[in-house]
C-alpha cells in the first residue's frame, strides 16, 4: 500500500465524447460500434484502438463501463478514454466500473455525465505491476464467463441449426428424395422420416405429416400469483432481465421488491416478451420462479413437443409473425392467440420427441453455465472492491478464485 498514488481521475485516464454515427451512415464490417449500453452493432471503420474503455453519459445507461478489446467505433452515447496515462487498460475497467458515477449526474430531468464533473475525483492507484496483477484476477473470472456465453451461444445455434433442418427444410426427407443418407443421423432417427413430400395448404411437407397450428401442440400457462403468495427469494425475471435473440436467462432479481400481480412459471417452460415483440425476447426458464405479466410462459402440451415449441418460439419467423399482427402503436402487444393461431407443419410425435431428446442435453449445459456464470459473477463482484482498495491481497483474491464457494475472502 505504500506505493500507492493519490490522484484526480483526470490525472489517471483522459475522456472525451463519443462520434455520432447514425444508423443510415453505418457500413458493413467487423468493427464494434460501442455505446452507453456496450456494443450496439458494428461499422467498417474504428476511431479508438484498442482495448479501450466507453462510459454511458446519459438516459438509463447513465454511468454503466464497457471494454472494448479490439479496435472500435466509440458513439456519441457515451465517453471514451483516449488516454490511459500510462496505466493497466483492464485495470483501469474495472476501477471506473467500481466508481459511482450517480453522485457526478450534471444532467437535471435526464442524468448526464461531464468529463468535467468527474476529472476531479480523487482516487487511489496502486503500481502498474499491482494494477495488471489485480487485472489478472478478475479478468479471470470474466473470461470464464465470456467463454460461457461464447458455449452458449454455439449449442443454440447447433440447436437452431438441426430444427430448420428437420421442421422447415425438410434436410432428411430431401435426402432420402436423392438416394442419400440423411446427414447426421443414426438409423432409428433416419428411418423416422418419410421419403416423399406432398401438397398441403402450407404448400410441400413430408408425407404424414399435417398443416396444423403452433396452439395444436402448445399452451399459455396462466399461473397468476400476488405479492404476498410470492415466497422470499423467489426469482424475479422482468422484460429487461430478457436478451434478444438468445434462449439463454443469466439475469434476473429476487422477487423481494415485487408490488404486483406477476406470473409464476416452472422451470423448462418458455418465456415469451409479449410487449414489442420485435425485440425478439425469448428463452428457457432455467429454475422456478415468477415473470412480468409482459411475459407469456408458454409449454408443450406434452413433453415430446417441447422442443418443436422452443424452435417456432424462437424463430425469426414467428417474430415477425407476430410483430405484424401486434396491437398498440408505440408499445406493440402480442398475444397467445395470434402465437397460437401461427401455421406450422406437425410432424408424427416420435419426430418431435426424437428433436427435443436431442436438444435436451444442450438446453442442460446451457443452464450449467448460466448457473456458473452468475456464481463467477458474484465473487467477481465481492472481489472487485476489496481489491481496489488493497483491503484484500492480490494473493488472498487468487485463492478465492481456485475456491469460488469461500467468498468472504
Amino acid at each position: 500500500m505504500a506505493e500507492w498514488r493519490d490522484i484526480t481521475l483526470g490525472d489517471f485516464v483522459r475522456i472525451q465524447r463519443g462520434h455520432a454515427l447514425t444508423e443510415p451512415q453505418r457500413r458493413i464490417g467487423h468493427v464494434p460500434v460501442m455505446g452507453s449500453a456496450g456494443q450496439n452493432g458494428f461499422h467498417d471503420t474504428a476511431l479508438a484502438k484498442g482495448p479501450g474503455i466507453v462510459i454511458g453519459r446519459s438516459g438509463a445507461s447513465f454511468g454503466q463501463v464497457h471494454f472494448s478489446s479490439v479496435d472500435y467505433w466509440p458513439h456519441n452515447t457515451a465517453l471514451y478514454v483516449t488516454d490511459f496515462k500510462g496505466n493497466d487498460e483492464r485495470f483501469a475497467f474495472y476501477f471506473l466500473k467500481a466508481l459511482d458515477f450517480d453522485r457526478y449526474n450534471s444532467g437535471s430531468a435526464q442524468p448526464s455525465l461531464n468529463r468535467n464533473f468527474i476529472y476531479p475525483i480523487p482516487v487511489h492507484i496502486p503500481p502498474l505491476a499491482e494494477q495488471k496483477a489485480i487485472a489478472a484476477v478478475l479478468g479471470a473470472l470474466d473470461d470464464k464467463i465470456e467463454l460461457n456465453r461464447r458455449m452458449n451461444a454455439t449449442l443454440e445455434a447447433m440447436a437452431r441449426a438441426r430444427f430448420q433442418s428437420w421442421f422447415v427444410d425438410f434436410d432428411p426427407v430431401r435426402a432420402k428424395l436423392d438416394a442419400r443418407p440423411p446427414a447426421g443421423l443414426d438409423q432409428a432417427t433416419a428411418a423416422l422420416f418419410p421419403v416423399h413430400l406432398e401438397d398441403s395448404p402450407l404448400g410441400h411437407i413430408p408425407k404424414g405429416w399435417t398443416a396444423g397450428k403452433l396452439g395444436d401442440i402448445g399452451t399459455n400457462s396462466r399461473r397468476g400469483v400476488q405479492p404476498n403468495e410470492i415466497a422470499p427469494n423467489t426469482p424475479y425475471i422482468a422484460l429487461e432481465h430478457m436478451p434478444r435473440r438468445c434462449i439463454a436467462l443469466g439475469d434476473w432479481d429476487e422477487s423481494a421488491d415485487v408490488a404486483s400481480g406477476k406470473s409464476a412459471f416452472k422451470k423448462g417452460e418458455i418465456l415469451f416478451g409479449k410487449l414489442r415483440p420485435y425485440f425478439h425476447k425469448v428463452g428457457v426458464a432455467p429454475f422456478d420462479g415468477v415473470c412480468s405479466t409482459d411475459i407469456l410462459v408458454l409449454a408443450p402440451k406434452s413433453p415430446e413437443w417441447f422442443g418443436f415449441l422452443l424452435g417456432h418460439a424462437s424463430s425469426d419467423a414467428l417474430i415477425q409473425f407476430t410483430d405484424l399482427a401486434s396491437t398498440g402503436t408505440k408499445m406493440p402487444r402480442t398475444n397467445w392467440s395470434d402465437i397460437s393461431s401461427f401455421k406450422v407443419a406437425l410432424p408424427p410425435k416420435p419426430i418431435a420427441a426424437a428433436y427435443t431428446k436431442l436438444i435436451q442435453p444442450m438446453l442442460d449445459r446451457i443452464h450449467a453455465n448460466l448457473h456458473q456464470s452468475r456464481t463467477l459473477a458474484t465473487l467477481r463482484d465481492t472481489l472487485l472492491p476489496k481489491l481496489l482498495s488493497g483491503e484484500l491481497s492480490v494473493a488472498n483474491a487468487r485463492e478465492v478464485g481456485h475456491n469460488p464457494e469461500n467468498k468472504t475472502a
